[in-house]
Formats: C-alpha cells, structure tokens, sequence
C-alpha cells in the first residue's frame, strides 16, 4: 500500500504538519496552569479549614500564589479551594470553559490580595497569570466533552460528601473553642443543619460560630449551584450513530464489509462516527473518561482511510480527548500508526475457522466430536437459519430468552458486540438455536423448547462473526461445541465460507510461554495470566476457541503515548462493561449454584463474555 495513493488525492487535508504531531508546546501551558492550579487550590482549601495553617510560613508562600485568599474569608478561601481543584483537570485538558471560569476568578484573587491581605507581589502575580492566560488564550479551545444529566446526580453525591467530609473538619478544627464536648453525632448534625444554611446544636466562642456557620453554608452553596449547573445546562449530547450515518455505514458494508470481521460492530447505536471528506470511508468511536476509544478498522476502502483517521485526530484534539483504537488489524494497525505517528501493542489474537477446512474427523478434534455427540444422545437439536426467516412470534421468544439468560442489567461489549436481535435491520445475521422436548409429563418452560442460542452477525457476503452466546443454565454443558459445530456444518448452505470466534486476549503470550525453553519473562507473564484467568477468562477463552483448529489473526490496540495506556485500559474495560462491581458480584452469585463442567462454561455459556476478553 503506497503512502498516499493516487485515488486518495481527495483525501489529503494538509498532512505535512498536523498539529497533534507538532510537539509538546501546545500541552506545556495547560499542563503547567493546571498544575499550579492543584496546588493553590490546596492551599486554599487548607488556610480554609486549619487557623493555624492560615498564620504559618506556608501561608506565607501560599498568599504570593496566583488566586490565594485573605485569611479573613475562610469561607471563600474553601469555595476558590474546591473550584480551583475542579478547574484544574480542565486547564490541563485545554477546555474552554475551563479556562474562561479561571480568567474570571482570578480577578477575585487580585481583590483579595489588595484588600485583605494588602500584597502587592501576590497582586502582580495573579495578574501575571491572567496575562499569561490571555495571550494563550487559543490554547484553550477544547470543546466540551460529552454528558449527561446523570453527572448532576454524580456531582450531587461526590460533592456533598466532600463538602460533608469538609464540614466535620471545619466543626472540629477548633478543640479549644467548642462548648462542652459535643458527640460525633452532634458533629454531624451540626455539619447537616450549616450545609443548609442553619444553626446546629455545636456552639463556639469568641465568634468562631460566625466562621464555621459561614464556611459550613459556602460549601453547601458551592454543592447546590454546581449540581444546578449541571442539572439545567444546555445539553450537549454524547456520541451516537445517526440514521444518517447508519444508512452511509451500511452502504460502506456493503461494498467493503468483507474486509473486517469487526465491521458489522459499528452499527452500534452508542457509537458515533466520522467520515473522510470524500465519505469513502469512516472512523466509529465511542467516548470513555475522556478517550476517545475508536473499535476494529476504519469502514470502507483503504485508499480513504487516511482521510478519515485524520478527521478522527481531529476531532480528538478539537475535545483534547485522547486518542486510542481497540482491536485493529495488523493492516489498520499499519495505517494507523504510519498516519499519526502513534504506537501500537498486540492485544490478543482472534479465533477464524475457515469452513471448508472443518471437520469433526482426526484426533485433535476427538473431544469436541464426543461431546457434540453426548449431546445429541441426550435428545438436543439444532437449527441454524438466517433471522429474518424466522417466525415473528419465534424471534419475539428468542429476544425474550436472550434477555432472560443474560445476567448483567445492560447488554456489555464494545468492539465485538452488536447489543441487539432485529430481524428489520438486521435480517442476513445467524442464529443458531438448541432445543429440547421436555419429557412426558413435563411442563415446557417460559421459552418452550428453547435452550440455548448464538448469534452471528454479517463479515461480508459470504462470512459472519460470533456476536453472542446464551443459554438456559438447566441445559447440559457443551451448548457452545454443540452450536458452534452447527453453525460450520450448515455453513455451506447459507453461503458462509469463514466463521469469526471469540477474540483471546494475550494468546500469543499464553502459548509461547508454555513452551519448551520459554525464557524467565515469559514465563512469568504467563503466569500473571494465567492468576488473572481466575477473574477474567484469559486462558480458558484461549482453550476453548483452539478446540475448533481455527487460525489465529493478531488484533493491536494503538496508543499516543505509553502513558495513555493505564487510561485506555480502563476505558476499554468500561465500555466493554468489567468496572461496575455490582454486575460483577450479580453475576457470581447467580453463578455459584450450578457450576458448569468446564471451566469456560462459566463465562461462555452464561453468555456474559460475548467475544472481549
């Protein structure tokens, strides 16, 4: 592949210099304003609660500082504290409103150097700072990131803690000053009552009631009008996949689609997209803390892939999000790093089994044969066909069952999981169903005879991809074997010519550190592997899929620097769904009453893995 094709002329947007590969000028202001606004908001949050720390010789450092504030106003020196804090992140991140609510409040700091504490350095400092700001100003263009009213809630219950947390110091700061010797519980209830505005059952000397009330209710303020903010703001809204863009994606598959196992994915609906300027080809991402996490290859020719990873660093810098792909080719891998100047990292391998090589015959294949057959002794059978040729009533009851079978609240994945079974948009998947008549004298269940399925999503015209495993927990264990087997022997009918399986991650790392000779880092990494499968799967995926003699294709996660790799991580594990630990204790618990026979049953007949490792 030449590095700019011919056809791709349409597709160049003044590549000899893009600003994400200018240096690190344009994050050395931000990142240095940033920092400096943590510690003066430290600062201010400390001479806010401690008297003693507003007469020390820190506070003698702390009052040149731009933005510190007279230790008269306590109250205000906590409120600047939190905001400045809170302003911090954003200044690092370039954002725009960051930067404007910042310019804003340092005024505030240059009054209460002249009035309070009569300083005129800490004056020319702050000052100095909000020239610094304005001149850089075009630094500071990010735009806001994508939300929701949730982050109301979320702002409501982190915040009111903290200032909770705050408002018990403040009360007790002052030992010498409290009358008699109040309970925790007054404590608190003393911080409920000023966190609104009221007097509470704590009382002081020396005027110190005044201070506490005072501070007390500023943070309360500050927490209401923050939440408020948030609450009623203009909303802005996150990534989401257009009708238009799904019409421009499909017609993209549909020329293109055979290319990627993981294109049929970006039909997600909580994925956004952008398109190269010739709309050739397109980028589907999704926002995660600030990441903007892109999955499997760009959609649509190669030749216009630049065009459109350059419109996706674009858009990242635009948010100052940082930029990352989940799950790329070797190829996209190749174009992705040779367009941005970006890294990559093997991530793991995924499993192809091409049809017309399966068999079920030789001895490598023995343990999948007799467990296939077991099955079908025990009365079971199999139907594989195309959704849209299903009965209405028939998918309604598989929709139903999927959702039954499933143990997390929301469907999880991200780059390998479609999230839905529609016969309308998405008529040419598979679904490979398992039944089984109940016996004589048995009642049939909610779902009928119905007692696992798989389904398969388009790779192209002639292939498809494992998009999601469930099953019945009553049923006997080997429904995966026993559908996957009939999904490759019915295959040929459906026109099907590969077959794309789960994706195992660090299989390369796996294998070769079981081998003879495997050097001592090999080893050991196998070993914290195979600690972390107890959790996560990792070896006993791997065992499963190679049980199938498939061919293993490397998937990379690309990077901009190694640092952004412990926020990709978990980005990556947020958007596939493994961070929110209440899902994790639901799904153990509902687990531990019927253990399976093998140890991939766990994760893969639960159906909660879905092809993410």
């Amino acid at each position: 592949m030449s590095d700019r094709l011919d056809g791709e002329k349409s597709e160049k947007v003044a590549w000899s210099a893009p600003r994400w590969l200018r240096g690190p000028r344009p994050a050395a202001v931000p990142g240095l304003v940033g920092s400096a606004g943590v510690v003066v908001g430290l600062l201010n949050l400390l001479s806010g609660i401690f008297p003693r720390f507003r007469h020390s010789r820190v506070h003698a450092v702390a009052e040149v500082l731009p933005g510190a504030v007279s230790p008269l106003a306590a109250s205000a020196s906590l409120v600047v504290g939190i905001l400045l804090l809170l302003l911090a992140h954003g200044l690092k991140r370039r954002k725009r409103r960051a930067w404007v609510a910042a310019v804003a409040l340092l005024p505030v700091g240059i009054a209460a150097q002249l009035v309070y504490r009569h300083s005129v350095f800490g004056a020319v400092l702050s000052l100095v700072l909000l020239g610094f700001l304005v001149w850089h100003r075009r630094e500071f263009a990010a735009l806001p990131d994508p939300r929701s009213r949730w982050k109301a809630v979320a702002n409501f219950v982190v915040l009111g803690g903290v200032s909770f947390g705050l408002g018990m110091v403040i009360v007790s700061s002052h030992p010498h000053k409290i009358v008699g010797a109040p309970s925790f519980g007054a404590r608190a209830e003393h911080v409920l009552w000023g966190l609104f505005g009221f007097e509470g059952p704590v009382a002081y000397t020396n005027g110190v009631d005044y201070t506490v009330g005072y501070s007390l209710g500023a943070l309360g303020l500050l927490t209401v009008a923050t939440t408020a903010y948030l609450a009623f703001r203009p909303e802005h809204p996150a990534a989401r996949l257009t009708d238009e863009d799904e019409q421009r994606l499909r017609e993209l598959l549909a020329r293109h689609g055979g290319r990627d196992s993981l294109g049929y994915f970006a039909l997600r609906r909580d994925k956004g997209a952008v398109f190269s300027p010739s709309g050739k080809a397109a980028v589907c991402y999704r926002v995660i803390s600030g990441v903007m996490l892109a999955s499997g290859d760009p959609i649509g020719d190669v030749e216009a892939w630049p065009g459109a990873i350059e419109r996706f660093m674009e858009e990242a810098r635009a948010h100052s999000w940082t930029p990352a792909v989940h799950g790329c080719s070797e190829t996209g891998g190749q174009v992705w790093t040779r367009e941005t100047g970006m890294d990559a990292l093997e991530l793991g391998d995924e499993a192809i089994v091409d049809v017309a090589d399966f068999t079920l015959s030789g001895r490598s294949m023995r343990n999948v044969r007799q467990m296939v057959k077991r099955i079908e002794r025990n009365g079971y059978t199999t139907q594989v066909r195309r959704v849209r040729d299903l009965e209405p009533e028939e998918l309604e009851r598989v929709q139903k069952a999927a959702d039954a079978w499933r143990d997390t609240d929301d469907e999880r994945g991200f780059s390998m999981a479609l999230g839905r079974i529609d016969a309308v948009k998405d008529g040419d998947a598979v679904i490979a169903t398992a039944h089984l008549a109940p016996a004589e004298g048995e009642e049939a269940g909610p779902f009928g005879d119905l007692k696992a399925l798989q389904y398969f999503v388009p790779w192209g015209p002639d292939g498809m991809s494992l998009e999601r495993m469930r099953r019945d927990r009553g049923a006997d264990p080997g429904m995966n074997e026993l559908l996957i087997v009939a999904a490759l022997q019915t295959a040929p009918e459906l026109k099907i010519k590969q077959l794309s399986l789960n994706f195992a991650v660090f299989r390369s790392y796996l294998e070769r550190g079981e081998r003879l000779g495997a050097g001592p880092v090999m080893r050991v990494t196998r070993g914290t592997l195979l600690f972390l499968s107890r959790w996560y799967q990792i070896e006993s995926l791997y065992k499963f899929n190679d049980k199938f003699q498939p061919r293993w294709e490397p998937r990379f996660v690309v990077f901009r620097t190694s640092r952004d790799i412990p926020r990709i991580g978990l980005a990556t594990m947020q958007a596939e769904g493994y961070l929110e630990l209440p899902r994790v204790l639901r799904r153990r618990k509902a687990a531990a009453p019927q253990p399976c026979a093998h140890p991939e049953e766990s994760v893969l007949a639960a159906g909660t893995l879905e092809k993410v490792a």
